[in-house]
C-alpha cells in the first residue's frame, strides 16, 4: 500500500509543492512548527532513510541542501532539518525556518490563503 507521501507526489492528495525534480519532492508541512516548514521526501518509497539507494540518498539530500540554502534566503532565518522515521513510513527530511522562538512539536495554525503566500514565495523550479 502507498504512502501518504507517495499518494502526495503521484497527485491523489493535494499539497503546497514547493520544488519536484526526477527523483525528490518537495512540499509544506500542513502541521507548521514555523512558517515555511517543508518536507523533501524522495520519489522512492522507502521507509528509512538509510535504506535508500546511494544515488537517491544523494539526491535527497541535494535537494534539501538546494531548498535550505534558499529558505534562509527568503525568510532570513537558519533552517533546521530534522528527520525523525516514525511519523511516516516513507523517507524524509524536515526543514524548518527558525529562530529564538521555535520549539518542537509546536504547531502554527495557517491558514489555506497563508500556505499559499508561504509556497509563492519558496517554490523553485527543477
Amino acid at each position: 500500500m502507498s504512502s501518504i507521501f507517495t499518494k502526495i507526489i503521484n497527485g491523489e492528495i493535494p499539497c503546497y509543492k514547493i520544488y519536484e525534480d526526477d527523483k525528490t519532492f518537495a512540499f509544506l508541512d500542513i502541521h507548521p512548527e514555523t512558517p515555511g516548514h517543508t518536507l523533501v521526501i524522495p520519489k522512492n518509497e522507502v521507509d528509512k532513510i538509510y535504506d535508500l539507494p546511494d544515488e537517491d540518498y544523494e539526491a535527497l539530500l541535494k535537494t534539501a541542501k538546494k531548498l535550505a540554502k534558499h529558505m534562509e534566503n527568503t525568510f532570513g532565518a537558519r533552517t533546521l532539518w530534522k528527520v525523525i522515521g516514525t511519523d511516516v513510513p516513507h523517507a524524509h527530511i524536515h526543514l524548518i525556518p527558525y529562530d529564538e522562538t521555535w520549539h518542537h512539536g509546536r504547531e502554527i495554525p495557517t491558514t489555506p490563503e497563508e500556505f499559499e503566500q508561504i509556497r509563492a514565495k519558496l517554490e523553485l523550479k527543477s
